[in-house]
């Protein structure tokens, strides 16, 4: 970008400022523009809001208890210590589990639906509502691109067609309505009905995948604060009721699930003892048996007495080992066999089976016929021990099994909502509004930071070597150019008339000379506002001077419409005196007058030059209106006959490259160059455009 261009919005490098003033007065300019696009945001606003559909909120809190957890239940007393996560964790993962997911799906028959179609009944926010229980429609009806519509006959009843309109079956609130179609059978159940007679609906079905995706998808777990184990679940949808039914439901059903994977535990547990029962009571029957005999064939009597203490801490370690295996079997069940929790289980067994070990070894130095009454009497109290510790364990995991209870909790259940959370119409507005706005603004300083025109004077004057006579500034609303009724006539005290005098001014310097007498205004393009700026400038020199304004665009000439002109005298269907339109004492207008099919054949007449000789006489100075000299060779046949050159030039329009070739155009046929000057024309009012005026010339002065 050049340097030009970037003196819009900067201000010059020693302080590199923003140049905020520049680009207000840039955008006020184009107000018009911004107030269009701010009110088309409002337009879009307000659609938006109104298309868009209710939607309401709430949610369900649950609970989990912490003692609850099974691996502190594995680890004992060590896992306890050790469970430092937070409890809800785990189970915010599981609410939202396929398992979960796929019941409430079914129970609150998600698969199915029915949207409305009218979009009017949408703007108007009165669309109906139909609950779909049930659906089935044939496979080869949606190949064959057709799909099931309802229309609601009344409160109770509606009517089922395909998107052709043939009619299916017609059915009631509450029931299957059955009926046979493209070769198969079709099954409605609608189990409410909520809208306008005559509204209709598309009702579709969804894999059941699908359904568990998108309530997975539509539904929010968090955690109310740190390491609380409560935790949330919340959910938005279109119909309050059913929000409130489908958050309900999940809080059930994981409850209830929760329920059955801990009595699942103590079936587990359960089946494992009963299935060690049968072989712990034989071993017991074996042992009595053993002892019995040995009583009868060695005529021993009981040494209960004396080896009391040592059958005790027997039955004692046996019944340690034992619930140390039930304890492994356990965590085995929830980790691998190289777990911490289990090697811990393990290294405990080991020092049981040593301490029974070295129990053994103290009996063995008693007499022989009293170690194996001991050695037997010791067997029938463990396996004694064993059994009626199983019967004991197999009881309580009995109770168990019957009344687990879970360790989560419903704490509060989701509650029907007062008002929808979305959508905000009045912010959906608002934005609008506000982004219209600046995307309107920002559309306008990005174009015109892309634009590629010269805005400097100094830089024109440096590149070309002719000076720059003046800056018109760009006035907001379009302006008519009336040279009945000159903008500066009208409108003496603006800044747009200061600037057209200022131009005058310096052009009475160069036309000081009496013998200059033609003055010729063009521009590089059409568009550039150069007849306003000839209209305008002439008038304010017939303040000293008697000036002629001719109308010299034979093609597009609109100075004066419907008056005789230029082309009427040269063709001798006018006189001179009678095509001159007078406008004050001192300012005149020569019009084109009739339109002819090739102007430069008239131009380069000796009719024409003696024309402009007889003009002369009666005028101080005649100023020539002529066509963009980049788009007609009129410029170039009248250079013989004109004493000066003004070139309006759009402000930010032109690059310089298309202003250098201007200059050697019309040059390149004259020996002796014809005197210049440029003027910058619908200028935005800026500091670094070199006019900026600190007045205010729109107040007259009192």
């Amino acid at each position: 970008m050049k340097d030009s261009e970037m003196q819009v919005f900067l201000s010059p490098q020693e302080d590199d400022e923003i140049d905020l003033l520049g680009i207000f007065n840039y955008l006020k300019v184009r107000w018009k523009f911004i107030f269009l696009m701010t009110v088309l945001g409002a337009v879009l606003g307000v659609l938006v809001s109104m298309w868009s559909r209710n939607v309401y909120a709430s949610d369900i809190l649950l609970q989990v208890d912490s003692y609850g957890n099974h691996q502190g239940r594995a680890l004992g007393e060590m896992g306890a210590l050790m469970d430092v996560f937070s409890p809800a964790e785990a189970e915010m993962e599981l609410i939202q589990s396929r398992a979960i997911m796929a019941q409430v799906v079914k129970a609150q028959h998600l698969r199915f639906g029915a949207d409305p179609i009218s979009k009017a009944d949408r703007f108007m926010r009165k669309e109906g509502r139909l609950d779909v229980d049930s659906l089935r429609f044939p496979y080869e009806a949606y190949e064959a691109d057709l799909y099931p519509m309802a229309r609601i006959l009344d409160s109770l009843h509606y009517e089922i067609t395909d998107n052709e309109g043939t009619k299916i079956l017609e059915g009631a609130v509450g029931e299957i309505a059955v009926a046979q179609y493209a070769g198969d059978t079709v099954a409605v159940h609608i189990s409410a009905i909520l809208g306008d007679t005559n509204q209709v609906f598309i009702l579709y079905e969804m894999p059941e995948q699908a359904a568990i995706s998108m309530l997975q998808g539509s539904i929010s777990v968090a955690e109310r604060g740190k390491l609380s184990g409560v935790f949330e679940v919340s959910m938005a949808h279109r119909y309050p009721d059913k929000l409130v039914a489908i958050l309900n439901d999940i809080g059930n059903t994981y409850v209830r699930r929760n329920v059955e994977m801990r009595s699942e535990e103590a079936r587990k547990a359960l089946a494992f003892l009963n299935e060690q029962l049968p072989s712990v009571r034989a071993a017991l029957d074996s042992a009595e048996k053993r002892l019995t005999d040995f009583r009868h064939e060695n005529s021993t009597i009981d040494t209960r007495g004396e080896t009391q203490a040592h059958f005790q801490k027997d039955l004692t370690l046996e019944e340690r080992l034992l619930e140390l295996e039930q304890k492994k079997q356990e965590a085995l069940r929830l980790f691998k066999a190289e777990h911490p929790s289990v090697r811990t289980i393990e290294l405990q067994q080991q020092k049981l089976r040593k301490e029974i070990a070295q129990q053994n070894k103290s009996a063995k130095a008693l007499p022989k016929i009293q170690q194996e009454v001991i050695r037997l009497q010791e067997e029938v109290e463990v396996n004694s021990g064993l059994y009626t510790g199983l019967l004991n364990k197999i009881q309580e995991l009995s109770v168990v099994q019957a009344g687990e209870v879970g360790n989560v909790r419903i704490v509060d259940y989701a509650s029907h909502p007062l008002k929808p959370i979305k959508p905000r119409r009045k912010m959906i507005l608002l934005g609008f509004i506000f982004g219209s706005f600046v995307f309107a603004c920002v559309l306008l300083l990005v174009r015109r930071m892309l634009n590629s025109g010269v805005t400097s004077n100094s830089e024109v004057e440096q590149a070309t070597n002719i000076g720059v006579y003046g800056n018109i500034p760009l006035l907001s609303g379009r302006i008519h150019n009336d040279v009945n009724n000159p903008y500066v006539m009208k409108n003496v005290n603006s800044s747009l008339s200061e600037a057209i005098r200022a131009l005058k001014t310096a052009l009475e310097f160069s036309l000081d000379d009496g013998n200059k007498k033609i003055l010729l205004v063009t521009g590089l393009t059409e568009s550039v506002g150069k007849s306003f700026v000839s209209t305008n400038l002439a008038f304010a020199l017939s303040a000293k001077k008697k000036i002629l304004l001719i109308d010299l665009d034979l093609r597009r000439g609109h100075l004066l419409s419907r008056h005789e002109g230029i082309c009427d005298v040269l063709m001798n269907k006018a006189t001179l005196d009678s095509s001159i339109h007078h406008v004050t004492e001192n300012f005149d207008v020569l019009s084109t007058g009739l339109k002819v099919n090739n102007p430069a054949v008239m131009l380069e007449s000796d009719a024409f030059k003696e024309l402009l000789e007889q003009i002369k006489m009666n005028y101080d100075l005649i100023v020539l209106d002529t066509p963009p000299v980049m788009q007609c060779s009129d410029v170039l046949i009248l250079e013989r006959y004109i004493d000066y050159m003004l070139c309006v030039l759009k402000h930010n329009t032109h690059n310089m490259e298309s202003i250098k070739n201007f200059i050697s155009t019309v040059d390149r046929g004259l020996e002796v160059p014809i005197p210049k000057a440029f003027v910058f024309n619908k200028c935005e009012s800026s500091k670094h455009y070199g006019y900026y005026y600190g007045y205010n010339y729109s107040k007259k002065k009192k």
